[in-house]
């Protein structure tokens, strides 16, 4: 499988993510930038997820139907022609790190899918039913992960 190379100028892989992007901050999404996006793409997918957190993997941004000849997204902004489906905050579009004080840094990962066919998720979907939908049909990815602690 092809591989999306997905970055931010707001952090590096593997590193902290500014206060900025958090929910204590001014809770805006990072804005990224991809490249490798397969012929044959109907849809871009770009889900953000914490791994990490105590009841289990967190949703913290999910969009869909992103136009695949699209090459980034800016800070605070919607991929074009992205939906933006709930987080786990509950409100839709981008909800940023927030975990407990004191626990170790979790981990935030940036995952871009480049879809066959166009996803079909509910409006709640958690971290398992996107990694099912897209397991059957993903063309390529790519994953950016941050850090953040409180």
């Amino acid at each position: 499988m092809a591989g999306i190379e997905l970055k931010s100028s707001a952090f590096n892989d593997g590193a902290l993510i500014p206060r900025r992007y958090a929910m204590e901050g001014e809770n805006v999404s990072p804005d990224l930038s991809w490249s490798g996006v397969p012929d044959g793409t109907s849809e871009l997918l770009l889900l953000c997820e914490d791994p990490d957190a105590p009841s289990g993997t967190f949703v913290h941004w999910l969009v869909t139907g992103i136009n695949p000849a699209s090459t980034g997204v800016e800070a605070g902004q919607t991929p074009d022609g992205g939906q933006p489906l709930m987080n786990g905050f509950g409100e839709s579009g981008w909800g940023g790190p927030l975990p407990p004080p004191g626990d170790k840094a979790h981990r935030y990962f940036f995952r871009l899918y480049a879809l066959a066919e166009p996803a079909d998720l509910a409006d709640d979907a958690s971290a398992a039913d996107v990694h099912a939908a897209v397991d059957k049909q993903q063309l390529a990815s790519g994953t950016l992960v941050g850090l953040y602690q409180r």
